[in-house]
């Protein structure tokens, strides 16, 4: 076949394909040619410039921002809901929660280990997994339990509520997050029965996580864990963000204090090497909390809302242009 006929047949293939819809087969039938030479012959016509295929990223405002912040931070996926839904208005934490749940029915597969943290927009997630059908998969918590607080943000309820909906298996973590000695932490995560529960995290293939900072908004002091000393200590330290109950700094250092000593949660340092580590959380003053937990390599796959991605990028363009000064 000479030049001018191969691209004679080039534009045809490509004129069957995309502007007539046929398929792949379908042109393979008509045109007598083997279904994996037009395959072939379509990529060809791509590279030689017979065929632009351009994407209107403008149906969706939020998408090149998404683009933008997944290179910058080299994250596998970021999920940001835009400001002009009308639900974002009414409950923010509540549309995150279900954009973090419509991804989670996406990638869990069976034999996945999935671990979850607790907190009021993981709960929120209770609820939007119907129809997901069953997977042979294994649900655990991330960190022990909230306390003497509603039963609904418990960790173990969270778990459960989900892994039901998936028809799989959940594991509970029967212990505050938070203990009062140090060697009652160590009774418990030496103890045989969480010797399951490290088995797990060290199969964690998903992490679904909350990122909360050393203020009112933050799980520690939702659930009575920390006072005014121990925030005072972590701000003389450093502390932006946390997630598991673990405080990190702005550039995602953790912060060794009594406190993590402590506490029953996962290492943060497992959550860098898992397929997705999804950090689920919006509001101006978690952007730096967030920023802190991506450049830590915590998660690497985040869901948020518009205005909150918008003032992560504001804080990096500022750090960036104080760096050039």
């Amino acid at each position: 076949m000479d030049s001018r006929e191969e691209r004679r047949l080039l534009f045809k293939i490509a004129h069957m394909y995309y502007e007539q819809d046929m398929t792949q087969s379908a042109i393979s039938k008509e045109l007598d040619i083997y279904r994996t030479s037009i395959s072939r012959l379509l990529k060809k016509a791509r590279e030689e410039g017979i065929v632009k295929i351009t994407i209107n990223s403008d149906v969706d405002e939020t998408f090149g921002l998404e683009r933008k912040m997944e290179k910058l931070f080299n994250l596998k996926e970021v999920i940001i809901t835009p400001n002009k839904e009308d639900y974002l208005e009414k409950d923010k934490k509540k549309a995150i929660a279900k954009s973090g749940s419509d991804l989670l029915k996406r990638i869990i597969k069976d034999d996945d280990v999935v671990g979850f943290a607790w907190g009021s927009t993981l709960t929120r997630m209770v609820g939007e997994f119907s129809n997901c059908g069953k997977k042979e998969a294994h649900f655990v918590p991330l960190v022990g339990g909230p306390g003497p607080m509603d039963t609904k943000y418990h960790v173990n309820a969270i778990v459960y509520n989900i892994a039901n909906d998936f028809d799989a298996t959940a594991y509970f973590i029967d212990a505050a997050a938070v203990v009062e000695k140090k060697e009652t932490r160590d009774d418990i995560v030496q103890s045989h029965y969480f010797r399951k529960i490290v088995d797990l995290w060290n199969e964690l293939t998903i992490a679904v996580v909350g990122i909360g900072n050393p203020n009112k908004s933050s799980n520690m002091i939702w659930a009575g864990f920390c006072g005014d000393e121990e925030i005072a200590d972590l701000n003389k330290r450093g502390a932006i963000g946390d997630i598991c109950s673990r405080f990190y700094d702005v550039n995602g250092n953790l912060i060794n204090s009594d406190l993590s000593d402590r506490t029953i949660a996962i290492q943060l340092e497992k959550l860098k090497h898992i397929p997705y580590s999804i950090g689920i959380a919006e509001s101006m003053e978690k952007a730096p909390s967030i920023i802190g937990a991506i450049r830590g390599k915590y998660i690497n796959t985040l869901i948020t809302t518009e205005e909150t991605a918008i003032e992560i990028m504001r804080i990096i363009e500022k750090e960036e242009s104080h760096m050039s000064i």
